[in-house]
């Protein structure tokens, strides 16, 4: 291995070291929490370090939104590939991706609440987030039906569940009611 392959695998495992902390330290103490200062004390570089991989806390947001929409993907991938019937995925979907919000709330917030500094539905949005959503375009494409656009209807359920998932986090829908909710908007949007 040259000296310059060594350089670049060293800068991309602090790169990793620098978003899994900022992940963590949201997850544990929300993002208010997470400084500049603080991540360099807690990987144990200096402030400059981090700002050779980072211009500021926005661009460490959105690392933390792509990966976030790269696992997001991958399960719902895995949820759709293990349902059986048109009802049964979007049912998987609907479920994995409240759990995923649920089990992730710093990270879902960097995906869909904070400013990574990312764009949404342009031709320049960063490919993990595309790839997000195009996880749940795959399986709703077939139950969009007659005449629907299967992007918009993919745009109305993602909404949906959206929805769901900030209000039930911010205590405005009891928890407790998840599944009727998840089996109504199922039953109705997808009228299978």
């Amino acid at each position: 291995m040259s000296v310059q392959e060594r350089k670049e695998r060293e800068r991309a495992d602090r790169e990793r070291l620098i978003v899994a902390t900022a992940r963590e330290l949201a997850e544990q103490l929300g993002w208010d929490a997470v400084t500049t200062r603080r991540l360099a004390e807690r990987i144990e570089y200096s402030q400059p370090v981090l700002y050779s991989h980072f211009r500021g806390k926005r661009e460490i947001i959105g690392a933390v939104a792509l990966e976030g929409a790269t696992e997001m993907a991958a399960a719902l991938r895995a949820a759709a590939s293990a349902a059986d019937g048109p009802r049964s995925r979007v049912t998987a979907l609907a479920r994995t991706y409240l759990d995923f919000a649920e089990r992730n709330p710093a990270v879902y917030d960097a995906m869909f609440q904070l400013d990574g500094g990312l764009a949404f539905a342009h031709e320049d949005t960063p490919e993990p987030l595309k790839d997000a959503f195009g996880a749940l375009l795959e399986s709703l494409g077939e139950v969009a039906g007659d005449g629907v656009h299967p992007g918009l209807f993919t745009e109305t359920f993602w909404a949906a569940l959206h929805g769901l998932a900030t209000l039930t986090r911010a205590r405005r829908l009891p928890p407790q009611d998840t599944e009727r909710r998840v089996d109504l908007l199922v039953s109705r949007l997808t009228m299978i």
